[in-house]
């Protein structure tokens, strides 16, 4: 197995201290968005043999196992993260993976380089995700049902919302939810970062249920996503609770530390938070008009200690192990794995992990894990 030396990516929206928190070194005063961990092209994790994108090219049987191989081909199908948000990521969705095909083959074909700001489909692939909170942790999730997205609205006050609250009260769920998204961010730019400016006064004024939209207002002002946001839940996990975010939810995380977990892609199409483009029509084409409860997950506990975060997706399983410093876990799989440790101090075969650290144990490698920490694994289903 090899230890991971892990890139980390100074996105704006990134914390200053969590990631250096956890690691237990200096805050350099510029944001730490992410750790990402894997062989996606962009930020390859590096090992003695070479990154492991060159490692896994060199013998993908060897490293991933031939069922991984057969079933996602000849790469690592998951990435594997610690993000740290100290203000929101923007408003967003991702395809499934249908769509994903089809508007990479059309911006392919059309010529869009894959680079180009107003690219959507950077690669073929869906992006189903999943967010495992290391601190208390704040996220939007899903559609509220119409009734208590205009109930939200209408609290406000604010005039120009009132068409909206209208639409949300009197049109069937998936025509509301649709009809009202659309306006929002088709509304004449500068009309609405008036009404954002009158509505984030008055959350602001209000508190209880509307500090979030405040809170995002300050970091983008006047953007539209900041009332698109309150069609969503608002949701709060604790520390070992999770989300998970399939094709087609909006979503999108404000605050605190996490381990993330996603299907090895780039897509995302944005709806607001964001100086990006947003490309409206195809937003619309890829989302989910339905409102739905978030669905927090807890980690289920087999016999053997390890907790396991369940969900449908095939291309990534995450569980942990809370190790108490008795006896050693065999952690053994014929499929490749990441083990990440997030607090104490575990030992892996011949490495010592703190906090932050990880490794990369092939497909069929003996993974022999001791000490009292708490320790990550991510690994596929085949």
């Amino acid at each position: 197995m090899d230890r991971l030396d892990n890139t980390v990516r100074p996105y704006a929206w990134g914390s200053t201290t969590a990631i250096p928190r956890l690691l237990g070194t200096e805050p350099t005063g510029e944001p730490q968005a992410e750790m990402w961990m894997g062989a996606h092209p962009g930020a390859p994790s590096r090992t003695p043999r070479g990154t492991l994108v060159e490692v896994i090219d060199a013998d993908p049987e060897r490293e991933l196992g031939a069922e991984a191989v057969a079933k996602f081909g000849p790469r690592l199908p998951f990435l594997l993260k610690i993000l740290a948000a100290g203000a929101p990521l923007s408003l967003q969705v991702h395809p499934n993976l249908a769509q994903a095909q089809e508007g990479y083959a059309e911006e392919e074909r059309r010529g869009v380089p894959v680079d180009a700001p107003d690219r959507n489909y950077k690669d073929a692939n869906h992006k189903p995700e999943l967010i495992c909170a290391l601190t208390e942790f704040d996220g939007l999730c899903g559609f509220r049902a119409p009734a208590e997205a205009a109930a939200l609205l209408d609290g406000l006050g604010v005039d120009s919302l009132k068409p909206y609250v209208d639409l949300l009260r009197a049109q069937p769920e998936d025509t509301a939810l649709r009809e009202v998204l659309t306006a929002i961010l088709t509304a004449d730019r500068a009309e609405m970062a008036d009404t954002v400016t009158e509505a984030t006064a008055a959350c602001a004024r209000l508190g209880g249920p509307y500090t979030p939209y405040a809170d995002m207002a300050r970091d983008y002002p006047g953007d539209p996503g900041v009332i698109a946001a309150m069609l969503l839940n608002h949701v709060r996990l604790q520390p070992g609770e999770a989300l998970f975010l399939g094709a087609g939810i909006p979503h999108a995380y404000l605050d605190g530390l996490g381990v993330e977990i996603m299907a090895n892609s780039d897509n995302v199409l944005r709806c607001g938070l964001t100086p990006k483009h947003i490309d409206v029509p195809e937003l619309l084409r890829v989302v989910r008009f339905e409102a739905s409860d978030p669905g927090v997950l807890r980690p289920e506990a087999s016999p053997d200690g390890e907790e396991v975060y369940e969900t449908p997706i095939d291309e990534f399983r995450l569980s942990r192990w809370v190790l108490p410093g008795e006896t050693a876990r065999d952690l053994t799989l014929a499929t490749p794995q990441i083990l990440l440790c997030t607090a104490g101090s575990v030992r892996v075969g011949e490495h010592g992990l703190l906090p932050g650290r990880s490794v990369f144990v092939p497909a069929g490698e003996k993974a022999e894990a001791s000490g009292e920490g708490t320790l990550f694994r991510a690994t596929v289903i085949v």
